[in-house]
Protein backbone atom coordinates (compact mmCIF):
# COMPACT_ATOMS: atom_id res chain seq x y z
CA UNK A 1 0.00 0.00 0.00
CA UNK A 2 1.26 3.49 -1.37
CA UNK A 3 0.55 6.80 0.35
CA UNK A 4 1.11 8.15 -2.63
CA UNK A 5 4.48 8.18 -2.71
CA UNK A 6 6.70 9.49 -5.74
CA UNK A 7 7.61 8.32 -8.44
CA UNK A 8 9.00 8.73 -12.28
CA UNK A 9 6.86 11.86 -14.11
CA UNK A 10 5.74 10.95 -17.52
CA UNK A 11 2.96 12.29 -19.82
CA UNK A 12 0.58 9.09 -20.12
CA UNK A 13 0.54 7.65 -24.03
CA UNK A 14 -3.55 7.34 -24.00
CA UNK A 15 -3.60 11.52 -23.78
CA UNK A 16 -1.27 12.22 -26.36
CA UNK A 17 0.94 14.18 -23.47
CA UNK A 18 -1.87 16.72 -22.51
CA UNK A 19 -1.64 15.97 -19.08
CA UNK A 20 1.19 15.23 -16.84
CA UNK A 21 0.14 12.23 -15.31
CA UNK A 22 2.35 10.69 -12.14
CA UNK A 23 1.71 7.16 -12.04
CA UNK A 24 0.74 6.01 -8.16
CA UNK A 25 0.68 1.91 -8.36
CA UNK A 26 1.10 -0.63 -11.24
CA UNK A 27 -2.58 -0.23 -12.47
CA UNK A 28 -4.32 2.06 -10.37
CA UNK A 29 -4.01 5.87 -9.23
CA UNK A 30 -2.60 8.89 -10.78
CA UNK A 31 -1.29 12.12 -9.66
CA UNK A 32 -2.12 14.34 -11.85
CA UNK A 33 0.29 17.75 -12.27
CA UNK A 34 -0.46 20.92 -13.81
CA UNK A 35 -3.78 21.25 -14.43
CA UNK A 36 -6.58 24.04 -12.85
CA UNK A 37 -10.03 22.12 -12.69
CA UNK A 38 -12.18 25.57 -12.45
CA UNK A 39 -10.28 26.19 -15.79
CA UNK A 40 -9.51 23.41 -17.28
CA UNK A 41 -9.19 23.82 -21.27
CA UNK A 42 -11.70 21.29 -23.29
CA UNK A 43 -8.40 19.58 -24.48
CA UNK A 44 -7.56 19.21 -20.42
CA UNK A 45 -11.34 17.56 -19.45
CA UNK A 46 -11.17 15.14 -22.41
CA UNK A 47 -7.81 13.94 -21.40
CA UNK A 48 -8.36 13.65 -17.86
CA UNK A 49 -12.12 11.75 -18.80
CA UNK A 50 -10.25 8.86 -20.97
CA UNK A 51 -7.51 8.69 -18.07
CA UNK A 52 -10.04 8.11 -15.78
CA UNK A 53 -10.63 4.45 -17.08
CA UNK A 54 -6.95 3.86 -17.28
CA UNK A 55 -5.72 4.51 -13.97
CA UNK A 56 -9.09 4.21 -11.99
CA UNK A 57 -8.16 6.86 -10.01
CA UNK A 58 -7.03 10.71 -10.35
CA UNK A 59 -5.57 12.71 -7.96
CA UNK A 60 -5.55 16.74 -8.10
CA UNK A 61 -4.20 19.07 -5.60
CA UNK A 62 -4.18 22.93 -4.74
CA UNK A 63 -7.56 23.03 -6.61
CA UNK A 64 -8.87 26.46 -4.20
CA UNK A 65 -10.57 27.86 -6.25
CA UNK A 66 -13.05 25.01 -7.33
CA UNK A 67 -15.96 25.86 -5.25
CA UNK A 68 -19.61 23.98 -5.35
CA UNK A 69 -20.82 25.69 -8.79
CA UNK A 70 -17.31 24.84 -10.33
CA UNK A 71 -17.12 21.42 -9.23
CA UNK A 72 -21.02 20.59 -10.66
CA UNK A 73 -19.70 22.66 -13.72
CA UNK A 74 -16.66 20.80 -14.10
CA UNK A 75 -18.57 17.43 -13.67
CA UNK A 76 -21.05 18.23 -16.27
CA UNK A 77 -18.01 18.73 -18.87
CA UNK A 78 -16.65 15.12 -17.98
CA UNK A 79 -20.36 13.38 -18.16
CA UNK A 80 -24.05 13.74 -16.80
CA UNK A 81 -24.45 14.68 -13.55
CA UNK A 82 -26.85 13.19 -11.48
CA UNK A 83 -29.05 14.38 -8.13
CA UNK A 84 -26.91 13.79 -4.86
CA UNK A 85 -28.17 10.59 -4.05
CA UNK A 86 -31.21 8.45 -4.43
CA UNK A 87 -32.04 9.37 -0.69
CA UNK A 88 -29.95 11.59 0.55
CA UNK A 89 -31.17 15.56 -0.47
CA UNK A 90 -28.09 18.04 -1.79
CA UNK A 91 -26.03 20.23 0.30
CA UNK A 92 -28.27 23.00 -0.09
CA UNK A 93 -31.32 23.98 -2.63
CA UNK A 94 -28.75 25.83 -4.78
CA UNK A 95 -26.51 22.66 -5.16
CA UNK A 96 -28.62 19.36 -5.32
CA UNK A 97 -25.78 17.49 -7.02
CA UNK A 98 -23.60 18.05 -4.13
CA UNK A 99 -23.94 14.90 -1.47
CA UNK A 100 -22.26 16.39 1.91
CA UNK A 101 -20.48 13.68 3.43
CA UNK A 102 -20.04 15.49 6.88
CA UNK A 103 -18.82 13.31 10.11
CA UNK A 104 -20.60 15.68 12.36
CA UNK A 105 -23.78 14.15 11.07
CA UNK A 106 -23.00 10.66 10.14
CA UNK A 107 -21.51 11.19 6.23
CA UNK A 108 -18.88 8.91 7.04
CA UNK A 109 -18.00 5.69 4.52
CA UNK A 110 -15.63 3.42 6.81
CA UNK A 111 -16.63 0.04 4.93
CA UNK A 112 -15.70 -0.92 1.62
CA UNK A 113 -18.02 0.08 -1.02
CA UNK A 114 -18.46 0.92 -4.72
CA UNK A 115 -20.98 4.25 -5.08
CA UNK A 116 -24.57 3.48 -5.56
CA UNK A 117 -24.70 0.03 -6.89
CA UNK A 118 -28.32 -0.76 -5.13
CA UNK A 119 -29.65 1.19 -8.50
CA UNK A 120 -30.27 -0.12 -11.79
CA UNK A 121 -27.68 2.32 -13.13
CA UNK A 122 -24.68 2.79 -10.92
CA UNK A 123 -23.07 5.80 -11.37
CA UNK A 124 -20.30 6.33 -13.69
CA UNK A 125 -17.70 7.98 -12.02
CA UNK A 126 -17.85 10.49 -9.39
CA UNK A 127 -15.68 13.49 -8.10
CA UNK A 128 -14.92 14.32 -4.82
CA UNK A 129 -13.87 17.64 -2.99
CA UNK A 130 -12.25 17.94 0.64
CA UNK A 131 -13.85 20.75 2.27
CA UNK A 132 -12.96 20.38 5.71
CA UNK A 133 -10.54 18.27 7.24
CA UNK A 134 -9.35 16.74 10.75
CA UNK A 135 -5.46 17.51 11.67
CA UNK A 136 -4.88 13.80 11.18
CA UNK A 137 -6.86 10.80 9.89
CA UNK A 138 -9.01 10.36 7.54
CA UNK A 139 -7.33 8.72 4.50
CA UNK A 140 -9.54 7.19 1.81
CA UNK A 141 -8.16 4.26 0.24
CA UNK A 142 -9.26 2.64 -3.26
CA UNK A 143 -8.92 -0.87 -4.53
CA UNK A 144 -8.27 -2.16 -8.41
CA UNK A 145 -11.30 -4.77 -8.95
CA UNK A 146 -9.93 -5.15 -12.11
CA UNK A 147 -6.50 -6.27 -11.12
CA UNK A 148 -8.26 -8.27 -8.35
CA UNK A 149 -10.17 -9.88 -11.49
CA UNK A 150 -7.01 -10.68 -13.19
CA UNK A 151 -5.24 -11.61 -10.03
CA UNK A 152 -7.58 -14.32 -9.63
CA UNK A 153 -7.19 -18.34 -10.30
CA UNK A 154 -8.37 -19.35 -13.77
CA UNK A 155 -11.29 -22.02 -12.02
CA UNK A 156 -12.48 -18.71 -9.69
CA UNK A 157 -12.44 -16.64 -12.64
CA UNK A 158 -14.80 -18.91 -14.56
CA UNK A 159 -17.11 -19.31 -11.50
CA UNK A 160 -17.81 -15.38 -10.59
CA UNK A 161 -17.85 -14.97 -14.74
CA UNK A 162 -20.96 -17.17 -13.56
CA UNK A 163 -22.13 -15.48 -10.64
CA UNK A 164 -25.29 -12.74 -9.96
CA UNK A 165 -25.06 -10.59 -6.90
CA UNK A 166 -28.32 -8.81 -5.21
CA UNK A 167 -27.76 -5.28 -4.13
CA UNK A 168 -29.55 -3.59 -1.32
CA UNK A 169 -29.16 -0.01 -0.36
CA UNK A 170 -31.64 -0.80 2.87
CA UNK A 171 -28.91 -1.68 5.28
CA UNK A 172 -27.11 1.24 5.01
CA UNK A 173 -29.96 3.92 3.56
CA UNK A 174 -33.38 1.86 5.05
CA UNK A 175 -33.61 3.75 7.96
CA UNK A 176 -33.33 7.09 6.70
CA UNK A 177 -35.65 6.92 4.04
CA UNK A 178 -38.38 5.36 6.34
CA UNK A 179 -37.92 8.73 9.02
CA UNK A 180 -38.11 11.11 6.01
CA UNK A 181 -40.72 12.67 4.94
CA UNK A 182 -39.69 14.75 1.65
CA UNK A 183 -38.60 12.35 -1.01
CA UNK A 184 -35.67 13.15 -3.42
CA UNK A 185 -35.03 12.14 -6.98
CA UNK A 186 -32.62 9.86 -9.03
CA UNK A 187 -32.71 10.36 -12.67
CA UNK A 188 -36.39 11.31 -12.53
CA UNK A 189 -37.53 8.55 -10.12
CA UNK A 190 -38.65 9.16 -6.88
CA UNK A 191 -37.44 6.85 -3.86
CA UNK A 192 -39.80 5.67 -1.81
CA UNK A 193 -38.60 1.96 -0.94
CA UNK A 194 -34.95 0.63 -2.06
CA UNK A 195 -35.92 -2.82 -3.87
CA UNK A 196 -33.06 -4.92 -4.26
CA UNK A 197 -31.17 -5.56 -7.95
CA UNK A 198 -28.98 -7.59 -8.83
CA UNK A 199 -25.93 -7.59 -11.04
CA UNK A 200 -23.41 -9.72 -12.36
CA UNK A 201 -20.36 -10.16 -10.48
CA UNK A 202 -17.80 -10.03 -13.13
CA UNK A 203 -18.54 -6.89 -14.80
CA UNK A 204 -17.51 -5.65 -18.51
CA UNK A 205 -15.83 -2.19 -18.45
CA UNK A 206 -17.86 -0.57 -21.14
CA UNK A 207 -15.17 1.48 -22.76
CA UNK A 208 -11.58 -1.00 -22.03
CA UNK A 209 -13.44 -4.35 -22.36
CA UNK A 210 -11.43 -5.35 -19.46
CA UNK A 211 -13.04 -7.48 -16.63
CA UNK A 212 -13.40 -6.59 -12.62
CA UNK A 213 -15.19 -7.92 -9.95
CA UNK A 214 -18.24 -6.10 -9.37
CA UNK A 215 -19.33 -6.90 -5.44
CA UNK A 216 -18.56 -4.83 -2.54
CA UNK A 217 -19.75 -5.59 1.13
CA UNK A 218 -21.25 -1.86 1.29
CA UNK A 219 -24.42 -3.08 -0.66
CA UNK A 220 -24.35 -6.75 -2.00
CA UNK A 221 -26.46 -9.04 0.27
CA UNK A 222 -25.99 -12.10 -1.38
CA UNK A 223 -25.37 -14.21 -4.49
CA UNK A 224 -28.23 -15.54 -6.41
CA UNK A 225 -28.56 -19.66 -6.76
CA UNK A 226 -26.44 -20.56 -4.28
CA UNK A 227 -26.92 -21.29 -0.28
CA UNK A 228 -26.58 -18.49 2.08
CA UNK A 229 -23.23 -20.44 3.32
CA UNK A 230 -22.43 -20.79 -0.07
CA UNK A 231 -22.59 -16.90 -0.75
CA UNK A 232 -21.28 -15.98 2.56
CA UNK A 233 -17.91 -18.23 1.78
CA UNK A 234 -17.38 -16.69 -1.91
CA UNK A 235 -18.40 -13.22 -0.70
CA UNK A 236 -16.17 -13.60 2.23
CA UNK A 237 -12.97 -14.62 0.00
CA UNK A 238 -13.95 -12.04 -3.49
CA UNK A 239 -13.59 -9.38 -0.27
CA UNK A 240 -10.74 -10.41 1.46
CA UNK A 241 -9.29 -10.93 -2.25
CA UNK A 242 -10.64 -7.08 -3.62
CA UNK A 243 -8.72 -5.61 -0.61
CA UNK A 244 -5.04 -6.97 -0.50
CA UNK A 245 -2.78 -4.44 -0.14
CA UNK A 246 -1.43 -5.01 -3.35
CA UNK A 247 -4.62 -3.64 -4.81
CA UNK A 248 -4.82 -0.60 -3.07
CA UNK A 249 -3.96 2.76 -3.32
CA UNK A 250 -4.02 5.34 -0.64
CA UNK A 251 -4.55 9.27 -0.33
CA UNK A 252 -3.58 11.87 2.23
CA UNK A 253 -6.22 14.47 2.06
CA UNK A 254 -5.09 18.41 2.39
CA UNK A 255 -7.70 21.04 1.73
CA UNK A 256 -7.83 21.75 -1.93
CA UNK A 257 -7.77 18.35 -2.91
CA UNK A 258 -9.77 16.82 -5.30
CA UNK A 259 -10.22 13.08 -6.65
CA UNK A 260 -12.26 11.83 -9.26
CA UNK A 261 -12.71 8.36 -9.78
CA UNK A 262 -13.57 4.70 -12.00
CA UNK A 263 -17.22 3.93 -10.01
CA UNK A 264 -17.25 0.39 -12.24
CA UNK A 265 -13.86 -0.45 -11.80
CA UNK A 266 -13.40 -0.05 -8.09
CA UNK A 267 -13.82 0.00 -4.15
CA UNK A 268 -13.04 2.60 -1.93
CA UNK A 269 -13.18 2.75 1.90
CA UNK A 270 -12.73 6.15 3.76
CA UNK A 271 -10.71 5.94 7.30
CA UNK A 272 -12.70 6.59 10.23
CA UNK A 273 -9.13 6.97 12.61
CA UNK A 274 -9.97 11.26 13.59
CA UNK A 275 -11.63 10.97 16.94
CA UNK A 276 -14.75 13.61 17.45
CA UNK A 277 -12.56 16.00 14.74
CA UNK A 278 -15.20 17.10 11.74
CA UNK A 279 -14.73 16.37 8.22
CA UNK A 280 -16.25 17.07 5.36
CA UNK A 281 -16.25 15.79 1.85
CA UNK A 282 -18.06 17.55 -1.04
CA UNK A 283 -19.44 14.57 -3.54
CA UNK A 284 -21.23 14.28 -7.42
CA UNK A 285 -21.70 11.33 -9.47
CA UNK A 286 -21.49 11.24 -13.24
CA UNK A 287 -24.79 9.20 -14.51
CA UNK A 288 -23.96 5.98 -15.72
CA UNK A 289 -24.58 2.09 -16.84
CA UNK A 290 -26.62 -1.00 -16.04
CA UNK A 291 -23.72 -3.53 -15.56
CA UNK A 292 -22.80 -5.82 -18.45
CA UNK A 293 -21.37 -9.61 -17.29
CA UNK A 294 -19.20 -12.28 -19.26
CA UNK A 295 -22.41 -13.30 -20.64
CA UNK A 296 -23.95 -10.32 -22.46
CA UNK A 297 -20.80 -9.61 -24.35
Amino acid sequence: MTLLAAAPTTPADLDGGVLDLERLEPTIGARVHGVDLARATDEQVRAIRAALAEYKVLFFAGQHDLHPDGQIALGRRLGEVTESHPVVPGVDEQHPEIYALDSATGGFADVWHTDVTFVRRPPLGSVLRAVVLPPTGGDTQWADLELAYRSLSEPLQRLADQLVAVHDGTREFGYYIAQREERTKWEGEEYRALVPVAHPVVRVHPETGRKGLFVNPGFVSHIEGVSDAESRYLLDLFYAHITKPEHVVRHRWSVGDVVMWDNRSTVHYANRDYGDQRRVMHRITLRGDAPVGPAAV
